[in-house]
């Protein structure tokens, strides 16, 4: 029977102390008062959790647009939650480490995950480097990839791994091959609470580039070839999303980059992501793909780098295809950042033309 939003697990813990709704409502609310900037915002999300309403208002993360409001029912969480458990076979009074900023859904689910299926959750700083007793053993966390690469040398106490938020590097894959933690690479968005899909990274035999899906979703394409989203306990109504897919089965699928970054190059079609994965392990500063204006292809191919203009050598470029090989390179000082961090592309490619 899956539980309702109203309801605290009795073996759930936060921080080492059992709370029932009561008393976590006292909790939330010093947290608001005399906490860290973290701890308020954990604070803020657990008083609206915690009232009469059937639903939160979450802040999308404008990585690929203008951050905005969303309302999320509660027992859509819960349901989250739920799946999530099932995919990870946790159970009760098992330990989970949160490290994420809870102002994202990434957080917040971390939180009502919790709280929902009874785990004892320890949380500390949303930082690069997160400051968690390493010798506890956790058997669950949910990581970006900035803190998983930071944190290789302090995993070994961990059973599970999420990361997501981020795009993980073949050269992040590669340093987690032989830790100790099961680590997946999760795909979702705040409109589907969290992920909707899972790929395993390690303690397999080869790479897979295949996400699969959790119980009860269902996944097709649309004209455009972006993934269309069917997940009834998560969201009312079918979500179409701009990320440009290959479909594999009903079940799984490969990302292959945003409809919305597409260059049409002399009439190909390229995704920046694509060429981006390509280059990841080569360049060693931040960079991005993107395109301009460009009289005989329409659009162009260009790589923007961050850090100061250095000679670039070409070689670079050698496993690239034709039309994948940047026309030009730029080099700005400083990328535009989302709240959470990640890259805003179209922010930053405004600096090109000022």
């Amino acid at each position: 029977m899956t539980p309702t939003f109203d309801k605290i697990h009795l073996k759930f813990k936060l921080n080492g102390t059992n709370y029932n709704h009561e008393e976590l409502k006292e909790v939330a609310y010093s947290l608001v008062k005399e906490g860290e900037p973290y701890e308020q915002v954990m604070g803020d999300f657990m008083l609206d959790w915690l009232d009469d309403k059937d639903y939160v208002l979450t802040k999308t993360s404008g990585s690929t647009g203008l951050p905005k409001l969303i309302k999320i029912k509660k027992q859509e969480m819960v349901n989250s939650s739920v799946m999530t458990g099932d995919f990870f076979k946790l159970e009760p009074g098992n330990t989970a480490l949160h490290c994420l900023p809870s102002q994202f859904i990434a957080g917040k689910m971390m939180l009502v995950r919790a709280m929902i299926l009874g785990l004892e959750l320890d949380m500390v700083a949303p930082t690069t480097i997160p400051a968690y007793d390493d010798q506890k053993a956790y058997d669950f966390c949910a990581m970006i990839p900035l803190q998983l690469n930071n944190s290789l040398k302090r995993l070994q106490e961990i059973k599970t791994i999420i990361v997501g938020g981020a795009r993980v590097s073949n050269s992040l894959r590669d340093a987690i091959q032989n830790v100790k933690p099961t680590v997946y690479e999760t795909y979702g968005m705040t409109e589907t609470v969290s992920h909707i899909a899972v790929k395993k990274l390690n303690k397999t035999k080869k790479k897979d580039p295949y996400f699969k899906v959790l119980r009860d979703i269902s996944i097709t394409k649309d004209e455009r070839d972006c993934l269309v989203i069917d997940a009834k306990e998560l969201s009312e109504n079918t979500i179409v999303t701009n990320d440009v897919v290959n479909l594999v089965s009903d079940k799984e699928f490969e990302i292959i980059g945003r409809f919305d970054n597409m260059i049409n190059s002399g009439g190909v079609k390229l995704f920046p992501e694509h060429i981006e994965g390509k280059l990841q392990d080569l360049l060693a500063a931040r960079f991005f793909i993107t395109s301009e204006l460009d009289k005989a292809l329409g659009q162009k191919v260009i790589l923007v780098i961050e850090g100061e203009k250095k000679d670039l050598d070409a070689s670079v470029f050698d496993g690239l295809d034709k039309f994948e090989v940047p026309k030009a390179v730029y080099f700005l000082p400083k990328f535009i950042e989302t709240p959470n961090g990640k890259l805003h592309r179209a922010k930053t490619i405004e600096l090109l033309k000022s």
